[in-house]
């Protein structure tokens, strides 16, 4: 039949759901209609029919049939990254192997694309495809207005490796903020499980005793300036949407800069904190400064540090903060 397609499932998309490598490779492809020629036999896997939840193997012939509209369609999804995107995305890599990319994600960049935004991470991960052609894949998330370290696996093996490694809270993340005031205690461990609250337009976490899910952070203050603001070391044992920001606020010291949960005007924030004069970044003060995990080749471990962006460092300078220092803060707390 014209216009029938076959494509051949890579090596590195063993194992990945057929709806999910449909949504990947045949992006024109609506899913309802993925979902009825599935289920008529038009789209087939070795000849034969299949259902969504197939999980495919490497060098299997999929069948696709002719789509409508798949010519306009289609040129809209082969738009190319710009070469100003690629370079500014290169530019943020901070360590790689053969296995791992990792970046220092910006303040302000989302990691995946969603209603209004045109730039994202995902979107440029083209630029990173290695000399064999694969894509990378993104390991976890960062709020948008978090920056710091974003691990990138190399390969869908490596992809589900990091996900065990994750899965088991083998990992940690070290993140880095300002809050204000200052905690009234130089460490501890906030334990308040959390879920979303609110309609779509307004939508936050919140904690929730009855029906949120686990949530646990510990915390270091490292310096403070008297009772006004504190440089603090947070370590998410979980990882759920806004834990540290959701977290930080319940103990009444809100990450300066956070204006969904700390309720607070940046562009008076100084005021509130009682440090006139201070010439503090008007952004979100909360950076993911390090990740330490098992490689998941097996062999050895990874240890990456994201510095501070000029903005956050200039916020950190004013305050009198060291920031680049050293060492693991929880490094006496088991994992």
């Amino acid at each position: 039949m014209s216009g029938v397609r076959h494509i051949q499932v890579k090596e590195d998309d063993n194992g990945q759901r057929l709806d999910r490598w449909l949504k990947k490779y045949v992006p024109e492809l609506p899913y309802i209609l993925a979902q009825k020629l599935m289920r008529t036999g038009q789209i087939r896997v070795d000849g034969k029919r299949t259902k969504p939840d197939m999980r495919l193997a490497g060098g299997q012939d999929i069948r696709i049939p002719p789509i409508e509209g798949e010519g306009r369609k289609s040129d809209r999804n082969a738009q190319k990254i710009s070469d100003k995107d690629a370079q500014f995305i290169r530019s943020l890599v901070i360590y790689e192997d053969e296995d791992i990319i990792a970046i220092n994600k910006p303040q302000g960049l989302a990691v995946q694309g969603g209603t209004g935004l045109k730039k994202h991470v995902d979107g440029m991960l083209d630029a990173l495809t290695g000399p064999d052609g694969v894509r990378p894949r993104i390991v976890h998330r960062l709020d948008k207005d978090t920056s710091g370290v974003l691990l990138l696996a190399r390969s869908a093996d490596c992809a589900r490796a990091m996900g065990r490694i994750f899965k088991t809270r083998g990992v940690r993340k070290i993140y880095w903020a300002l809050v204000s005031p200052a905690p009234t205690t130089m460490d501890g461990t906030i334990n308040a499980p959390l879920a979303k609250m609110g309609g779509p337009e307004r939508e936050s976490i919140g904690v929730n005793e009855e029906e949120g899910k686990p949530a646990i952070t510990e915390f270091r203050v490292l310096e403070h300036a008297h009772r006004q603001a504190a440089f603090v070391a947070f370590w998410p044992r979980t990882g759920r949407t806004h834990q540290i920001r959701v977290h930080a606020a319940l103990m009444g010291t809100p990450v300066i800069g956070d204006t969904k949960y700390g309720d607070r005007d940046v562009e008076h924030e100084h005021q509130i904190i009682g440090l006139d004069g201070i010439d503090l970044h008007k952004g979100l003060h909360l950076h993911a400064r390090r990740i330490l995990c098992a490689h998941p080749s097996g062999k050895g471990r990874l240890d990456i540090t994201a510095p501070l962006s000029p903005e956050l460092a200039r916020s950190w300078k004013a305050m009198g903060f060291e920031s680049n220092a050293k060492g693991d803060p929880f490094a006496d707390v088991k994992s």
